[in-house]
């Protein structure tokens, strides 16, 4: 596959930020909502703990 050209880059980098400007607004939004939610750290390590486990459990099996 060839590499894209200079002003194929160009315009790709464009389009990029003229995505990140259109959702800026969302993504503001977002984070700030994300800073006033409390933290819940119990709803994360719970399911990252079963799949440490499971993983465990695959490798011993095999």
């Amino acid at each position: 596959m060839e590499a894209f050209s200079s002003w194929e880059n160009l315009l790709l980098g464009i389009l990029a930020l003229l995505i990140i400007f259109w959702m800026r607004p969302g993504i503001k939004a977002s984070l700030e909502q994300s800073r006033k939610a409390p933290a819940d750290w119990k709803a994360v390590l719970v399911p990252l703990g079963f799949v440490v486990l499971f993983v465990v459990f695959l490798m011993v099996v095999v």
